[in-house]
């Protein structure tokens, strides 16, 4: 496959996944829309009627928006808009082939101009994963935008202590992709962890050896990934093909290989400057997380979120048995519960 590397008229190169590699996915059947964000294309979902209320869906890592396949049709159906975007890097937006492009603040940044771009106001937000530490960002830069909020399975990474902590300041030209290495699918990587012991209560050192494999692992795929969720979940060929299809060759993974690492690049200012604005966040918030999940989705990550927002007082906030890819298992409840959410608050 010949691959062509784009620019941006800041000098940003980029590459750009064919649309044949999205035909025929299975249940979505949803036409792209694009928004652009200073030269790059952000890829978007955008459903149900213009008048709905505005709900916007952030995925994380290593998935897309077709993550949110099996929500998506339950909360149009109940009559609400829908618009559920890939990150840059990630599903049919655009790609920088930079290793160095991803962090939280880069994402923040990216959120906030598709919110401008598309005008979006008083937004119900659902995310989860790395959609959620760079969605809640935003709530906390930008609260007047946000109308509530359902966090499942993310936080900040600073509450003020780290949800997980990792060594600072990773270098990541220094981890390559090592094509000799031993460690080269997740189920490799899986089982040398738990070789190690690396799963226990705390996953700071699970998460750590993950970054690293993540930028290194020379036969890493999203699909592999999904597949070992905590709790176990069962993906057909056909969705782990879709899981796969952003990522026809290893030019258009880096988002795939560096998002796991932002966790090493936390701007702990910035940071803990946006966990006190969200202290004072007193509309509506609600957690739902999957109770096998215990790397983000743990008890103490969620009952630091419930004693420290305002907004979070007097919600049904729960526990699914879900893992931490809970829009895999658990989707059409967690649809209806944030439908439930919308019409109670």
């Amino acid at each position: 496959m010949s691959v062509t590397i784009h620019t941006t008229s800041r000098g940003v190169e980029f590459v750009r996944t064919p649309d044949a590699c999205f035909a025929g996915l299975p249940d979505f059947p949803y036409e792209p829309h694009y928004v652009d964000l200073d030269g790059l294309r952000m890829h978007y979902v955008d459903e149900g009627p213009r008048t709905g209320q505005v709900i916007v869906l952030l995925h994380g890592q290593p998935d897309w928006s077709y993550l949110y396949r099996k929500m998506i049709p339950v909360l149009v159906n109940a009559g609400y808009r829908v618009i559920a975007p890939d990150m840059i890097g990630m599903g049919r937006s655009d790609k920088p082939t930079n290793i160095h492009t991803h962090t939280v603040n880069a994402h923040a940044a990216w959120w906030s101009l598709m919110i401008e771009a598309l005008e979006l106001r008083d937004i119900t937000l659902f995310a989860q994963d790395w959609g959620g530490f760079t969605g809640l960002t935003v709530v906390a830069r930008r609260p007047e935008r946000f109308r509530r909020v359902m966090i499942s399975n993310s936080a900040l990474w600073l509450m003020p202590e780290p949800i997980l902590d990792v060594p600072q300041g990773i270098k990541r030209e220094d981890h390559p992709v090592d094509p000799d290495a031993k460690i080269r699918t997740f189920d490799h990587f899986a089982a040398d962890c738990n070789a190690k012991g690396l799963m226990k209560e705390d996953m700071s050192e699970f998460f750590h050896a993950w970054m690293l494999y993540a930028l290194t692992g020379p036969e890493l795929k999203p699909s592999g990934n999904l597949r070992r969720d905590f709790g176990g979940l069962t993906l057909t060929d056909h969705e782990a093909r879709a899981y796969d299809a952003p990522f026809p060759s290893e030019i258009y993974m880096t988002g795939v290989r560096t998002l796991p690492s932002m966790g090493s690049l936390i701007d702990e200012r910035q940071n803990l400057q946006d966990w006190g604005a969200l202290k004072q966040f007193e509309k509506p918030f609600l957690t739902v997380f999957g109770d096998f999940d215990n790397l983000v989705g743990t008890e103490k990550t969620q009952k630091t979120l419930i004693e420290n927002i305002p907004g979070a007082a007097g919600m049904p906030h729960d526990r699914l048995p879900a893992g931490h890819f809970i829009q895999e298992t658990q989707g059409p409840e967690l649809a209806k519960r944030l439908a439930d959410f919308m019409v109670a608050t």
